[in-house]
């Protein structure tokens, strides 16, 4: 950005995604992000009215974000759309700041409450949502839904092959 470019809430919250992604929660400063988008700290008080305020609604931003990429409704195929969700939960950060931003929340989250219920609502939608095409296909036992999400968020971001796919398959071969 440069001087005399208007920021909108958005882009503060988007740097502010991108700047906890790559530094963590300490990041979350109006002074450090204002230079890093080339204005002032006055653009940010214009958004927000304080750093608190800016934390709540990057955690926010970033809870929307997640939520709004589970699948919506009736699939053509519950068995397609739940490997689809399962190996997107576990594949590396993307390229979005609130896919990046993911670790440093949950890191974030250990310590800090606000960000805790951000990562609780942000879970609990995920195992709806896995849950709701586990039933479409047969499955009814709700730990199934857990060990897909925890199988997903501990993956390493270097794991070869499909082992969430495998997973699923192995579900799928159990109903």
């Amino acid at each position: 950005m440069t001087r005399g470019t208007r920021l909108g809430k958005t882009d503060w919250l988007n740097a502010g995604l991108a700047a906890l992604a790559a530094q963590g929660p300490a990041a979350l400063r109006a002074e450090a992000l204002a230079r890093q988008l080339g204005t002032t700290k006055g653009s940010f008080y214009w958004h927000f009215q304080d750093v608190p305020a800016f934390q709540a609604a990057v955690l926010a931003a970033w809870a929307e974000a997640q939520i709004a990429r589970l699948p919506a409704g009736n699939t053509a195929s519950p068995t397609s759309a739940l490997r689809a969700l399962a190996q997107a939960l576990a594949a590396p950060a993307g390229t979005s700041p609130a896919e990046r931003a993911e670790r440093a929340i949950r890191a974030m989250a250990l310590s800090d409450a606000q960000a805790a219920q951000a990562v609780a609502q942000v879970d609990r939608a995920r195992l709806a949502s896995i849950s709701v095409l586990l039933a479409d296909i047969g499955v009814s036992n709700p730990e199934i839904a857990t060990l897909i999400l925890a199988a997903a968020q501990g993956m390493p971001d270097d794991a070869s092959g499909d082992p969430m796919g495998t997973l699923v398959d192995l579900v799928l071969a159990l109903r």
